[in-house]
This record gives C-alpha cells, sequence and structure tokens, in this order.
C-alpha cells in the first residue's frame, strides 16, 4: 500500500481505492465494452472471491503505481486509439485522486466484440 507522509498524519491507500478508481476511468473510455481476466485461473479464481477486480492488476512500487488493464474492445474500432484513451485516461484519474504517480498503464487487448447494430 502506498503511504502518504503528510504534517497531519500518515495516509495509507489500498490497492482496492486504485483499482476502483481505474475501473470508473475505464467505463468512461469510447471503444472498451468489457473486462477480461488475465487467463483461465485468473478467471476462476474471480468466480471464487466475493471480490471481483476483473481485468485489473495494480502493483505499488515505492510510491509509483503500476496498472495493468486487460480489456474487449468493440470491433471496428482503432485498437491503438482506444489503448491510448484508456491509458490516458485512468493515468489522469489515479494521479487526480490520489496525488501519487503513476508509472505506467499497460493495455492489454484480451478481444474484440462485434456489437449488434440497431435496426431503424
Amino acid at each position: 500500500m502506498p503511504v502518504k507522509e503528510d504534517p497531519l498524519g500518515t495516509i495509507d491507500i489500498s490497492t482496492t481505492a486504485v483499482i476502483t478508481i481505474a475501473s470508473q476511468a475505464i467505463n468512461q473510455c469510447y471503444g472498451v465494452v468489457g473486462m477480461a481476466n488475465k487467463n483461465l485461473v485468473n478467471g476462476i479464481a474471480n468466480l471464487l472471491s466475493r471480490e471481483s477486480h476483473r481485468g485489473l492488476e495494480v502493483t505499488i512500487e515505492e510510491d509509483a503505481i503500476t496498472i495493468d488493464v486487460y480489456v474487449i474492445v468493440e470491433y471496428g474500432v482503432r485498437i491503438r486509439a482506444v489503448a491510448e484513451s484508456v491509458q490516458n485516461t485512468v493515468k489522469f484519474h489515479v494521479e487526480k485522486s490520489l496525488g501519487l504517480p503513476v508509472k505506467a498503464v499497460n493495455v492489454y487487448i484480451q478481444g474484440l466484440r462485434l456489437t449488434k447494430e440497431k435496426s431503424e
């Protein structure tokens, strides 16, 4: 957990708080249709766990945060543009909310999803 020293005391920030902020930021990104598990083992662990942080892994080292994001994007969008949008949005919101630097936001595209066209 990152600890921020303050003249009034210390502030401990849990990885769950970072995951919550990052998850909300990802939901705002155009082209992201869902979160994905890193692999089958993580998928089973998330099903058995009460706290599901599907698609996000947070590593905190010496007051720098690294976030791994596993997403499914909409078919037909520019994947690179979506990944860069996720990186910028997550970095901005986490740094703004916590006041700690984000070292990296690694985006892993786990799949594409074809959305159904709306019939007129």
